[in-house]
């Protein structure tokens, strides 16, 4: 039998004919609701006692093993006695829900959500509508526990998300007042969600009501700074002004497609299939594919590693070094999306500089090794030989790649951020001059990160609001995931409520969500939620099934703690590696600090001491422009205390 789940709304179970199963009382719909939560990942069963009672009776044990006895019998009524479970098994300490993704209409909402951003118009638009009547009310609306708060956020964003998919999808195909009614109640729901705003004031533009699409951006300043404290972003105060021109930015360029089409075609005709000028014309491609958005980045760093191996297959060195060189997309997060292919890109420009003598293309050769050594190892010395060779050449283009290169490798220790600072102001003038837009970004969103480790965020505002304007201007659409998240970090620091702050962070998580950006994503989300909830003194409650990425243990020991699992928590500590040399430096010592005090452990307190004490100016974390630990002195004074 198959058995669809449906959590966008009450916790239901259905069979194959479409008949609702009998799911037994609250406490068992509660344990097939947390497993759903999970993902398929396996529950403890102390787990499951925790998140069931605040309270745990005697027996509470042997009650979910009841419990899970009589879900298995309504899941799987045909199962034979002694025969294994299908679909809700026993793994290791506890249960998982084994369901098939099609069958769980959350699942379901979220793979359709990521496969919209993908499609033409019209097949979005499809997608969209089926998936958005799967909702029936509030995801797990049975259930007010913490677990369940969590992911109906999560899902809720999503959903938000996609209601703002679908009116774009509408105004592409020229139906603008069929957004509108939508539109309208998600900004009075959702007040700072500013691409709803942006696409009502469209709407409303395209079905000739101009005055009203003015009046929107006007109640939309009024009320970000009113309940945020923040002024518009830059997209919609520039559609305010293309508004007020009568020109609302969106006609199609079909003079650019015709010139488009004809230069391909003549390339394929005169360019021989095997000539070199074919990989370099394509780096150049891939180059561009990078910056237009999370589709074009995945796909453009996996052609383009592919385009090295083929170069490298010429024995042409030169060819080699322009191929790998040619592809100098910025690179702002010190995390890797792939580091087998980062480390077969550096591998590759190795090899290629043995045999190379020319100074401009050993200068890129370099400054490749440099950036995609972001987290392998140091490379401070080849991101300082492509910086001399740039400046003694002249190049332009060449000393921006370069000093994001040098940018990589200032992680070294703790309290860089003044000298990363100086990196990205000189990028902004620099780019300022020669008009390299993708590298003046970088410099305005180094200098965001910089100035809010110093706490300087009426400087960081500024530089989220420049590189915010180039990205609209130069359609750069992934710079707006770092400076939502930005903007989500300085609420958080700067007084917001905690469930302000929160929201805040979940609606950058979903926009960070489908982005191609799995180095910065993974283990994000729940870690600004761990600091968010320390800042607040709330309980750090988190489950076995979060996904903590590769931040899992510095987080362990608390985690642990909260738990009551002191013993564990002192083992996960004494395993804790040093961190990574990234822009999470300071905030993984943090965590090892509050740990190492909790649990008067002197040696990992005068360790986190030592590292810390050069960023004792600092907010940890902030250097990410993403999330915040608190000031660094905090942690300091609570360390020399106890020391």
């Amino acid at each position: 039998m198959r058995v669809e789940f449906g959590v966008l709304g009450p916790v239901l179970a259905w069979d194959d004919a479409g008949a609702e199963l009998n799911l037994k009382g609250p406490r068992h719909r509660a344990v097939l609701a947390r497993l759903l939560v999970a993902q398929g990942r396996v529950v403890p069963v102390d787990r499951l006692v925790d998140d069931l009672w605040d309270d745990p009776p005697p027996g509470a044990v042997s009650a979910v093993r009841t419990f899970v006895a009589a879900l298995r019998r309504a899941l799987e009524p045909d199962r034979e006695a002694r025969r294994p479970a299908r679909l809700l098994v026993t793994e290791g300490p506890g249960y998982a829900l084994r369901a098939d993704p099609s069958t769980v209409d959350a699942w379901r909402f979220e793979a359709a959500v990521a496969e919209a951003a993908t499609r033409p118009a019209a097949q979005a638009l499809e997608l969209l509508d089926e998936s958005l009547r799967t909702w029936r009310g509030p995801a797990y609306a049975d259930f007010e526990e913490t677990w369940a708060r969590t992911e109906r956020n999560r899902l809720d964003q999503l959903r938000l998300t996609a209601i703002e998919q679908r009116a774009g999808a509408l105004l592409e195909l020229g139906r603008p007042g069929s957004a509108v009614a939508d539109l309208d109640a998600l900004v009075t729901d959702h007040p700072w969600r500013e691409e709803a705003w942006r696409l009502l004031a469209l709407a409303l533009y395209r079905t000739g009501r101009q005055g009203d699409a003015l009046a929107v951006l006007r109640r939309a300043r009024g009320l970000l700074r009113e309940r945020l404290g923040i002024d518009p972003g830059p997209r919609l105060r520039r559609l305010e002004t293309d508004l007020l021109r009568q020109d609302d930015n969106g006609s199609a360029s079909n003079a650019a497609e015709r010139v488009w089409a004809a230069s391909a075609a003549a390339f394929d005709q005169v360019v021989p299939v095997d000539a070199p000028a074919r990989l370099e014309s394509t780096v150049g491609l891939l180059r561009s594919l990078a910056l237009t958005g999370p589709t074009g980045l995945g796909a453009a760093r996996e052609h383009w590693s592919t385009a090295v191996a083929a170069a490298e297959q010429l024995d042409d060195p030169e060819l080699t070094a322009r191929v790998i060189g040619g592809y100098d997309v910025p690179a702002i997060w010190t995390r890797s999306d792939d580091p087998e292919q980062a480390a077969r890109i550096v591998a590759a420009a190795e090899r290629a500089l043995l045999r190379l003598k020319p100074e401009a293309d050993r200068a890129r050769l370099l400054a490749t090794i440099a950036v995609e050594s972001r987290g392998i190892g140091s490379r401070a010395a080849e991101a300082a030989e492509a910086e001399r060779i740039a400046r003694s050449l002249g190049d332009p283009a060449l000393l921006g790649y370069a000093l994001n290169g040098v940018f990589m490798q200032t992680f070294h220790r703790a309290g860089l951020a003044p000298d990363r600072d100086l990196i990205g102001a000189e990028l902004v003038e620099h780019t300022a001059r020669h008009g390299l837009s993708a590298f003046a970004i970088l410099g305005h969103l180094i200098r965001v990160q910089a100035r809010s480790a110093l706490a300087d965020f009426d400087g960081a505002d500024e530089h989220a609001e420049a590189a915010d304007r180039l990205a609209e201007r130069h359609r750069r659409p992934l710079v707006g995931v770092f400076t939502d998240w930005y903007r989500a970090m300085r609420l958080s620091e700067c007084g917001a409520s905690f469930d302000e702050a929160e929201a805040a962070y979940l609606a950058a998580a979903a926009r960070l969500d489908g982005a191609g950006m799995p180095g910065v994503e993974r283990g994000l989300l729940p870690l600004a939620l761990l600091f968010l909830r320390i800042q607040h003194d709330r309980p750090v409650d988190f489950d076995d099934t979060v996904d903590w990425g590769p931040y899992g243990p510095w987080a362990r020991p608390l985690v642990l703690l909260e738990r009551g699992r002191r013993t564990e928590a002192a083992q996960a500590l004494r395993r804790t590696p040093e961190p990574p040399h990234d822009l999470l430096f300071e905030a993984m010592w943090t965590l090892t600090a509050r740990a190492a005090i909790a649990l008067n452990d002197r040696e990992a307190m005068e360790r986190a001491r030592t590292e810390l004490t050069p960023a004792a100016g600092e907010l940890a974390g902030a250097a990410s422009g993403m999330l915040t630990a608190g000031p660094v002195a905090d942690v300091l004074r609570a360390l020399t205390a106890r020391t």
